[in-house]
């Protein structure tokens, strides 16, 4: 069955106004949600797995395109991560999610960590796949961070289109302003993290500082030797669920 067919496509207007574009799929807690990387969108195959795999399990799911993304209102240029930070915390009051796991991919896996900040008592458990939080300072070099600080967008050649990857300056103070890694991270759930070692875009160290970080005393690192950055390979989507899976029990009493 196809994403249209599980959870067709909806519109919420979020906390800008704007209408952001989700599917839905009711079911059992916790809900999983699947937060996309930077400039992705719920289009993509883990965000599709994730959905399917809640479906045959009767549990519900929340897909979602930040604004500026995907198929929501919205200019990217204005997209922060405060600002779809809001927009995720809104999208699970509208649809009464209680008690949620956050799947974080690449820059997903930073906002999770804004998320679970913002409404602690609706967050049960984080899965982060190649997680990049506070990349606005690991991932950039000097001259680049004097361009953005003095308000101007930089570009850089992207592996996965033949459109460069802006980063524009609005978006860059706002993720110094929301850096993780430097202090406890006050999260006390479960917490997973899957990172490939031969991630070309985010160290996986990245994932090690932030286990480091986190205040929970429940924190794995799943380390895949042959890994790349997306972990859409089969087998890779394969683990992604299963840990979903393991957390759920784990949750639920099981585990």
């Amino acid at each position: 069955m196809t994403a249209e067919t599980l959870a067709p496509l909806a519109f919420h207007e979020g906390p800008q106004g704007l209408r952001l574009a989700h599917r839905f799929l009711a079911g059992a807690e916790p809900a999983l949600v699947f937060l996309p990387g930077y400039m992705s969108d719920m289009a993509g195959s883990k965000a599709g797995a994730v959905l399917a795999h809640a479906a045959a399990q009767g549990r519900a799911c929340l897909l979602l395109d930040y604004s500026g993304c995907g198929r929501s209102d919205g200019d990217f240029a204005a997209g922060t991560l405060s600002r779809w930070r809001d927009e995720v915390v809104d999208l699970l009051a509208a649809k009464g999610i209680a008690r949620a796991v956050l799947c974080g991919s690449s820059m997903g896996g930073w906002l999770m960590l804004l998320v679970a900040r913002a409404v602690p008592d609706r967050i049960a458990a984080l899965v982060g796949v190649a997680a990049a939080p506070d990349f606005t300072d690991w991932g950039f070099g000097d001259a680049q961070k004097a361009e953005l600080a003095a308000g101007r967008t930089i570009f850089e050649d992207n592996p996965y289109s033949p459109e460069p990857t802006p980063t524009h300056a609005a978006f860059w103070r706002d993720g110094e302003a929301q850096r993780q890694l430097e202090a406890p991270i006050p999260f006390d759930g479960p917490v997973r993290l899957l990172h490939g070692q031969a991630d070309p875009d985010v160290p996986w160290e990245v994932s090690l500082r932030l286990a480091a970080a986190l205040r929970s005393a429940d924190v794995q690192v799943h380390l895949i030797k042959d890994g790349d950055h997306r972990l859409s390979r089969g087998a890779d989507i394969a683990l992604l669920l299963r840990t979903l899976d393991a957390l759920v029990e784990t949750l639920s009493g099981g585990g």
